[in-house]
């Protein structure tokens, strides 16, 4: 059986070492969906696995992208679609992996996107160089709710995106996504999510890891290789609220406010994607602390083994 298994829910529940765990029990590789680990470097702020801890299971998209480069939801779909393929033609099972809304929508549902005007784009991206994100993200609010829930108030790209197929197709921005039906490749989709007390002691303990650990050097060195410039990456949660404190000197008070507003922004953020993930009724959830990862495995290895008609 090669029939992909997908990992997915809110940051910080776990879900890197589950797909582990289930690659090595199932023959499985890793495809990553998580936005921000497609760039290299990006690894303390985003809670990449470290390779010496991967157990020499293959890793697919991660550290495909230099940090000035744009990710988009379009090219990871073309990209990662053709790496699971290629793992289910090798006899192995993919194992997806990762909490980026729109990312595993488009792999999962094989999303056709609405094609872009450029006079209309150049339009709100004029916008926002007028008026900022924050009253740009103001605008997509009134006009789609729905959109600017699941699109980060620093995100102007995304944001401008979302402007822009709302003109062109006169409908909301969600409306152009697929409908929810069998999932690509017959993939099992499991959901792993905590209490949200829990959720939040883990979020701020991953927090306060991330800074243990040297996380304002990795943002120090990334903007040395041009993190500013970056359109999607300089705006991740953690790695935006660490440039804004080294801009205003880099005192221990500006970066005890960084990891502050780091913690909330991933609350905020984790919110949005339990709404997001919500409305799919083909996930299995299971939730993290009530069971051992070997009980946790068994019971997703049963549903992966059951065909899509039971």
């Amino acid at each position: 059986m090669t029939r992909p298994i997908a990992v997915i829910g809110p940051t910080a529940t776990g879900k890197s070492a589950l797909a582990l765990d289930l690659a090595e029990r199932l023959g499985g590789e890793i495809v990553n969906a998580d936005a921000m680990q497609l760039y290299r470097g990006m690894d303390i702020g985003t809670a990449k696995v470290p390779t010496a801890e991967r157990g020499g299971i293959p890793h697919h998209m991660l550290d495909v992208l230099e940090v000035t480069e744009t990710a988009t939801v379009a090219t990871y779909q073309q990209q990662a679609s053709a790496v699971v393929e290629d793992i289910q033609a090798r006899g192995h099972v993919p194992v997806i992996v990762g909490g980026s809304m729109m990312y595993i929508q488009a792999l999962l549902d094989d999303w056709t996107f609405p094609a872009t005007d450029l006079q209309v784009r150049m339009r709100w991206e004029q916008r926002l160089a007028e008026i900022g994100v924050a009253a740009l993200h103001a605008e997509l609010a009134v006009r789609d709710p729905a959109a600017a829930a699941i699109i980060l108030p620093t995100d102007g790209r995304r944001t401008v995106r979302a402007l822009e197929v709302i003109e062109l197709t006169g409908q909301p921005f969600a409306a152009s996504a697929p409908t929810i039906g069998t999932p690509r490749w017959d993939t099992v989709i499991v959901g792993l999510d905590w209490k949200t007390e829990e959720l939040d002691e883990r979020i701020a303990l991953r927090t306060d890891l991330m800074f243990e650990q040297g996380f304002v050097a990795e943002v120090e060195h990334l903007l040395g290789v041009g993190l500013r410039d970056g359109v999607t990456a300089s705006r991740a949660i953690g790695y935006a609220q660490v440039i804004a404190a080294l801009d205003a000197g880099g005192a221990p008070d500006d970066l005890a406010q960084a990891r502050e507003l780091t913690f909330i922004g991933t609350r905020r953020y984790v919110r949005r994607q339990r709404s997001w993930f919500g409305r799919d009724h083909r996930i299995m959830w299971l939730t993290g602390g009530l069971a051992d990862a070997a009980g946790l495995c068994g019971e997703i290895e049963s549903r992966w083994r059951l065909s899509s008609n039971t």
